[in-house]
């Protein structure tokens, strides 16, 4: 069960896009996006479980809104106010296990292809 995920693109700054990410099949106790910028390691962006307990990484906090729509098995992340420094590859991912919404990348057990995420100045 590959999650997919969608909506990425380039942007200027302060641009406000939403990523998407269908995720069929199977039921995960928490789903994230994690991002990785070149030359840089993936890190965490947000995360919710399945009880809607949400994490943020500190530099998104009031500008990106993860959310998730059950019915559809869809994972939304709402970005707004982007910067430059928010170019970078997006992933969703999703885990098993343990219903906690932690940022950590090595918990997480399925992920998707990525979407390329560039704003541009």
């Amino acid at each position: 069960v590959q999650p997919v995920e969608s909506g990425g693109g380039s942007v200027q700054s302060g641009g406000s896009p939403t990523l998407s990410c269908v995720v069929s099949g199977y039921s995960f106790s928490a789903m994230g996006w994690f991002r990785q910028a070149p030359g840089k390691e993936r890190e965490g962006v947000a995360a919710i479980n399945g009880i809607g307990d949400i994490s943020y990484a500190d530099s998104v906090k009031g500008r990106f809104t993860i959310s998730q729509d059950n019915a559809k098995n869809t994972l939304y992340l709402e970005m707004t106010s982007l910067k430059p420094e928010d170019t970078a590859m997006y992933y969703c991912a999703a885990r098993h296990g343990v219903a906690i919404e932690d940022l950590d990348v090595e918990d997480y057990n399925n992920w998707g292809q990525g979407t390329q995420v560039t704003v541009s100045s």
